[in-house]
């Protein structure tokens, strides 16, 4: 029997069919696969465990952020006196770099997925920590993850199964409003009605899909099997919200901010997210916060070549940034949660993508790890020359959290030399 060409499916003829507009991306982006037996815990017995991550993308200055001794003794850097308070509450690493991701600025897209080659051509990206995080301990809170970036542009860490970029909230006031505002009676029927409503179009895209099925070849009903699989999760996100809908949000007394226009005023803008996620995590909206801290204001002299003046109007710059995470870090640390702090239940990892911006390397690169219960008060220095796979520190952080991951991204054990307290 001759074979008989078909016409190409046409992805969006098929989502139109359905009477809908959905993208496939952001359905595994809401796609908790993991998290079946985080749903299984007792939530009367859960101690939160919690994420945040941060990164910078301009780089910080590796003379000023690196001790010159290893181990518990070591005297602390010009930029790791700023957060001296919090030495025994921290450890700080070195001779660390993300393994295969290269291409200098275009690292700053990887720092939380590991993904090798952001640079090369068809490059994509894969699932972000705080985003694989999410997936299984998101459900016990009314926000999975917050996704959050100081920065004008369109930069995120935060990236779905898929490697979709997740879009980041940029506005602290906004950010307030969605944590702590509650709308009206008819605000919230609003939506409560939309979020039913986009379950119904999920059950007919379903019924679609079903028709469909029978004329697919067997690797591409396989696709739509896993694609139909995250529109049920989906589905039962959507659920959840709905769930979360009536309830009235925490109360706080703090005022909604007003946002930070000033480019140059990174450091009071990125002050405001510290000030916000520390009552998103007081208040237990969300275990999991990832936070782009873009200061491409300053890239020009971060191109120093070593001019002494242009040097010390960095450093400036960059001393400031470590006083803004001081200033978070004391406040985490000054909130108690039962017998701890949110500090010791808070993994802060605070970090950049490139080891010196004056010359766009991506190894090398300057990194801590501050709370979450490890036992901390270190410089954990390893090889300059063969880094250590900084992703084998994102095994240790997520295994913190409770979770049961031999592997992430290119890390394939847990960070030699870090250990829970």
């Amino acid at each position: 029997m001759p074979h008989v060409a078909r016409p190409a499916l046409s992805r969006r003829a098929f989502l139109r069919g359905a009477g809908v507009a959905l993208s496939l991306p952001m359905l595994d982006a809401m796609t908790p696969a993991f998290g079946r037996s985080a749903r299984a815990a007792d939530r009367a017995t859960d101690v939160p465990r919690r994420m945040v991550c941060i990164q910078t993308n301009q780089g910080i200055m590796p003379q000023f952020f690196f001790p010159e001794a290893a181990g518990r003794g070591y005297e602390a850097s010009p930029y790791l006196s700023r957060v001296a308070a919090h030495r025994d509450r921290m450890t700080v690493f070195s001779g660390v770099s993300l393994p295969g991701v290269t291409g200098g600025h275009q690292a700053e897209r990887c720092f939380l997925t590991g993904t090798p080659h952001p640079e090369r051509g068809g490059f994509r990206n894969e699932i972000s920590l705080d985003q694989f995080a999410a997936e299984q301990v998101g459900n016990r809170t009314r926000h999975p993850s917050l996704v959050l970036a100081m920065t004008s542009e369109n930069q995120t860490l935060s990236y779905t199964r898929n490697g979709a970029p997740i879009p980041a909230e940029k506005s602290p006031r906004k950010l307030f409003q969605k944590l702590f505002v509650q709308g009206n009676p008819a605000e919230v029927a609003e939506t409560v009605e939309a979020l039913k409503q986009g379950r119904s179009m999920l059950d007919f895209l379903g019924e679609e899909a079903a028709r469909l099925d029978r004329s697919l070849s067997g690797a591409d009903r396989s696709r739509l099997d896993q694609y139909l699989t995250s529109v049920r999760e989906l589905e039962r996100r959507m659920h959840a919200s709905e769930d979360w809908e009536q309830r009235p949000k925490p109360v706080v007394s703090a005022r909604a901010p007003e946002d930070v226009q000033e480019s140059m005023q990174f450091v009071a803008r990125t002050r405001q997210f510290f000030d916000l996620i520390k009552l998103a995590l007081e208040t237990d909206s969300t275990r999991v916060v990832s936070l782009f801290v873009d200061t491409t204001v300053i890239h020009n002299i971060t191109h120093h070549g070593n001019r002494p003046e242009v040097v010390a109007e960095l450093r400036g710059h960059e001393e400031r940034q470590f006083d803004a995470l001081n200033g978070f870090l004391t406040a985490l640390a000054g909130s108690p949660e039962g017998p701890e702090t949110l500090l010791d239940r808070t993994q802060v990892l605070y970090g950049t993508c490139m080891g010196s911006a004056n010359s766009h390397s991506n190894v090398n690169l300057p990194v801590l790890l501050a709370g979450g219960g490890f036992r901390h008060g270190q410089h954990l220095a390893f090889d300059t020359v063969n880094n250590y796979p900084l992703s084998n520190l994102y095994v240790s952080m997520l295994q913190r959290m409770g979770i049961e991951a031999g592997a992430f991204s290119t890390g394939r054990s847990t960070m030699r030399g870090l250990e829970v307290a």
